[in-house]
């Protein structure tokens, strides 16, 4: 079977995988909708397309105003978190590394549970407060995060690790501490934390997409300096690349992407770790190739994982985080024995 996946053509696979996984979320819910007039509707809203309806009204209303914005915001964050994921791994020079790496979940996570102890109108800018507030405590997060990291005009890799994951226990420390606070705040904050947040319709998707597709594009350009990196620092400098800057950079794009999409969907784990980890045994580590294949395999992934999360305790809604976690858990224990065995052979 992984004989056959590396001898199919990636972006073409990676392309008819999406588009499926897109059509099965979209097609499948409380009221089961065929992927056949799932087409035939879409299709019937282009400009002279001439197709009669013959489907139930309440079904254009189910896919185009619920199922359809909803699939396209799961895929975009699914796509940022691992195309991100596969740039932290490729400044790293880490494979276990992942887009939290540097306290972006921590951040984002203590700016919405704040901006939830708030009584807020419930109004259109009410209600975007809260991925507002998530993704400004996100940036500044890493913002701290590099200037604890710098030192002179470097910034040692494993400082910013250090750095990191000092600030993320305190970040975590006082959302744990806002939260017990604020009782009333407990479930909507654990639902944003697990990926489970309420952002639904177009608008959500509208605000998200040119900042996702502006960071998914500029980390696909960075695939050659990845490359480089890889080398070490050193050589990366022989062979021409300016290094701090081409760290700084990859740093400030991704996290940014991802600061985006937990910012609209809660704090997904796993898929910026677990994906182009795959798709590096797959296809290989070149990140000109790797960071577009994780850009679609990581939609892929995303949009089968909130399936499971929607079919397996229906008719309620599991956060997709915890399917994530599910899967993810074992298969990042699965890593960590492979290393292991290969350190020790």
């Amino acid at each position: 079977m992984n004989k056959l996946i590396k001898k199919a053509p990636p972006f073409t696979f990676n392309l008819v995988l999406l588009i499926t996984a897109l059509v099965v979320n979209v097609a499948i819910g409380a009221v089961f909708i065929s992927p056949g007039t799932l087409i035939e509707i879409l299709i019937s809203k282009l400009p002279s397309a001439g197709i009669t309806a013959d489907w139930p009204a309440h079904f254009e209303t189910i896919i185009l105003s619920i199922r359809l914005p909803h699939a396209i915001l799961i895929m975009l964050t699914g796509a940022a978190l691992a195309s991100s994921g596969a740039a932290y791994q490729g400044l790293f020079r880490n494979p276990l590394a992942d887009p939290y790496l540097i306290g972006v979940a921590s951040g984002a996570g203590l700016g919405a549970v704040a901006a939830l102890t708030l009584q807020w109108p419930d109004t259109l800018l009410g209600f975007y407060f809260i991925p507002l507030a998530a993704f400004v405590g996100a940036v500044l997060t890493v913002v701290v995060v590099y200037n604890l990291a710098k030192v002179g005009n470097l910034v040692p890799l494993t400082t910013l690790i250090l750095a990191g994951v000092a600030v993320s226990a305190f970040l975590s420390a006082a959302t744990s501490f806002l939260m017990l606070k604020n009782n009333d705040a407990v479930y909507r904050a654990i639902s944003f934390l697990l990926g489970g947040s309420p952002m639904a319709g177009w608008n959500p998707v509208l605000a998200a997409l040119p900042y996702m597709l502006l960071g998914m594009g500029l980390l696909s350009v960075l695939g050659h300096p990845l490359n480089l990196l890889q080398f070490g620092e050193e050589q990366a400098k022989q062979l021409g690349l300016s290094v701090e800057r081409a760290k700084t950079i990859i740093i400030v794009v991704a996290s940014i992407t991802t600061a985006v999409a937990v910012s609209f969907s809660g704090v997904i784990g796993f898929i910026g770790l677990v994906v182009p980890h795959v798709l590096r045994m797959i296809w290989g580590p070149d990140y000109r190739r790797l960071i577009p294949l994780s850009t679609l395999a990581g939609g892929t992934t995303l949009l089968f994982a909130d399936v499971i999360a929607r079919w397996i305790m229906a008719p309620s809604v599991l956060p997709v985080g915890i399917v994530t976690a599910m899967i993810g858990a074992p298969f990042f224990l699965w890593i960590l024995r492979r290393a292991k065995a290969e350190v020790f052979w």
